[in-house]
């Protein structure tokens, strides 16, 4: 009698998974398989030690007990570059580029053997349209935002043709056409045999895309399901273990002062692949919330250096800060008339990775924290706001003292985000406020900025989560091209009438204020 096949081993096994650091235990004993053509979602909250198992994986981080197992056999991936000569690729949540290197180059980087650049250039511009993820591969990384330093990472790893892709978050400055056109490669990439282990807050998307789940929870697996067969707040339930809050969001008072008033602001862009910014008009009132939607790259990091300080304009008049003109203003300057700001890249510009958070909350609240005096350090001081702020916005971390780097990015950007709200700033500008943050830590880093909003602060947000700014913003317009629509109350508009206008479609644009064609419009299909 011939006996029946044997089953194919899952691609990878993890059995026993452990690590600890100093602060935390990390992973806590793990089991994971992921099949041969699977897409696998790992979910679970901020800190509940998801990027530290995709690590281990990849290479990056040992673990301190436990077995892998790739295609049946026991393994151990040394580094990164093992971890690829497997099939492993991975594309993180914090960046792994050189600023100073062109896109191709930091591709090159990744890719075993010599290159012909030229021939590379023309593959990256070849693979980024057919995905959807438009790239000028002669771009210099530091010239780009935030959602073209996603596209880099990502085209980057489907360059290396992987049979196990892990994706840390892989579409939080994404728009939803980039999402589709990206959900359409990774189900290919499946159909193909490739195995995906998929990381995201979005559980809209965990639910579209996966076909299985492994809930983490404070290190441990808490479950596992089919997120096809659950609802958003059954998974949430099982990644917290509630329900989720909802923001309470009233009407925002009228007859606020002008607090932020930007008056035809154009300015050249210091990058040559830069957008220039073309007679931008904009008010914020206290309490109220203003959001700018727009697709990445058409404007919107220009317009954060001239607001925060750090492209000072040449004329102090087109940008008005409590009715002082600040155009010309360095930052400090700023921050002392009571602007808070929360950049839209947390490592390096929202924080210093290798200071603690004591020493990164003295960068910005040392005036409203009374952190200095005479010129000396009121180190109890430091300790007592940083503290507060992990406290009341629930950080995850080793405490005051511990190193910004070793945070998770949902922590780190709950602790930035935290900083600036606990100054009570009078004006607060905030870039992508929940990019990388967990449903529970989102919601509730929301209804922070509500919050504010209701103590009288002029908030100015900018993102590309357009749920987001429904949410919790009162009025809100569109930068397309460095041009900036008009602001429409929020209650007077809807997704599909700001996704035609962040293709630079208002009533009274200018024709040539349309986003180059690029594969990067945002129009609905």
């Amino acid at each position: 009698m011939q006996r029946p096949p044997a089953a194919a081993p899952p691609r990878l096994s993890l059995r026993g998974i452990r690590k600890a650091y100093p602060s935390v235990v990390a992973n806590d004993g793990i089991d994971l398989d992921v099949a041969p053509g699977e897409i696998h979602a790992v979910l679970g909250e901020n800190g509940a030690g998801k990027s530290t198992l995709m690590k281990i994986i990849y290479g990056v981080a040992k673990p301190d007990a436990g077995e892998l197992r790739w295609a049946g056999r026991p393994v151990e991936i040394a580094n990164p570059h093992a971890a690829r000569a497997l099939g492993i690729g991975m594309v993180f949540q914090h960046f792994s580029l050189f600023e100073t290197l062109t896109v191709t180059e930091n591709v090159a980087l990744a890719l075993d053997g010599a290159r012909d650049l030229a021939a590379l250039a023309r593959r990256i511009q070849d693979v980024s349209q057919r995905y959807g993820l438009p790239l000028d591969p002669r771009r210099l990384v530091h010239s780009l935002s935030v959602g073209e330093r996603q596209r880099v990472e990502i085209v980057r790893c489907l360059l290396q043709a992987p049979q196990l892709l892990i994706m840390d978050e892989p579409t939080s400055v994404l728009t939803p056409q980039a999402v589709g056109k990206l959900f359409e490669t990774l189900r290919q990439l499946a159909a193909e045999g490739c195995s995906i282990l998929y990381i995201s807050h979005k559980l809209d998307e965990i639910k579209a895309l996966c076909t299985m789940a492994t809930v983490l929870r404070a290190g441990r697996v808490s479950g596992t399901c089919d997120p096809r067969r659950e609802t958003a707040s059954s998974m949430a339930r099982m990644m917290i273990g509630k329900d989720l809050p909802v923001s309470a969001h009233a009407e925002a008072a009228a007859g606020g002062e002008p607090r932020l008033v930007v008056a035809g602001l154009s300015q050249k862009a210091d990058d040559p692949f830069g957008t220039d910014l073309d007679d931008v008009h904009l008010t914020v009132h206290a309490g109220e919330i203003v959001g700018i939607a727009g697709v990445s790259g058409n404007g919107q990091q220009e317009l954060l250096y001239a607001l925060s300080g750090e492209a000072p304009l040449a004329e102090p008049v087109p940008i008005r800060l409590l009715g002082a003109e600040v155009g010309r203003m360095h930052p400090g300057r700023r921050r002392k008339l009571g602007l808070g700001f929360v950049p839209e890249e947390r490592l390096g510009r929202g924080a210093v990775p290798n200071m603690s958070l004591a020493e990164n909350a003295l960068l910005t609240a040392h005036r409203a924290g009374e952190m200095v005096r005479v010129g000396l350090v009121r180190a109890a001081r430091t300790t007592a706001f940083a503290r507060d702020c992990i406290e009341r916005f629930t950080v995850k971390c080793g405490g005051p003292e511990a190193e910004a780097r070793s945070l998770s990015g949902g922590n780190l950007q709950k602790f930035i985000v935290g900083r600036e709200v606990l100054q009570a700033p009078k004006v607060l500008v905030v870039a992508q406020p929940t990019w990388g943050v967990d449903v529970g830590a989102a919601a509730f880093i929301r209804q922070s900025l509500i919050d504010l909003r209701n103590r009288g602060t002029a908030i100015l947000v900018v993102s590309e989560e357009l749920d987001e700014l429904f949410e919790i913003c009162d009025r809100i317009a569109v930068i397309a091209k460095g041009r900036l629509s008009p602001a429409k109350r929020t209650r007077e508009t809807n997704v599909e009438e700001i996704g035609i206008w962040m293709s630079g479609l208002w009533p009274g644009a200018h024709a040539d204020a349309m986003p180059a064609p690029t594969g990067m419009s945002h129009a609905p299909d």
